[in-house]
């Protein structure tokens, strides 16, 4: 019974893990990008981005404009040294699944 019981959980959150996928498909299929916003606009990632390739420091960007170090490193984070240009615009791949059925 306890071995019926723990592969009905795992068949739903199989089909969690689906439907969560069907619905962040459904989102990018209509425009939306889905997590979180970024903390620097889109009208001020053009001026953090100039600041910093003129050489200002994140530590003094993030003041300035209000918002957290890692904010302005996620808005330069493709100017800074050792960036390695990955699919960034690829979704994440899906992790196999496999059922452990007593035999």
């Amino acid at each position: 019974m306890v071995q019926t019981l723990a592969a009905a959980g795992e068949l739903q959150r199989d089909l969690q893990r689906e439907l969560t996928c069907d619905g962040l498909r459904a989102a990018v299929a209509k425009g939306n990008k889905g997590g979180r916003r970024p903390a620097v606009l889109a009208g001020k990632t053009d001026a953090v981005r100039t600041a910093y390739l003129e050489g200002s420091f994140i530590a003094t960007l993030a003041p300035a404009h209000g918002v957290s170090r890692g904010a302005i490193r996620t808005a330069v984070a493709d100017l800074m040294p050792g960036h390695t240009a990955a699919q960034e615009d690829a979704p994440a791949p899906e992790p196999p699944v496999t059922l452990d059925l007593p035999g």
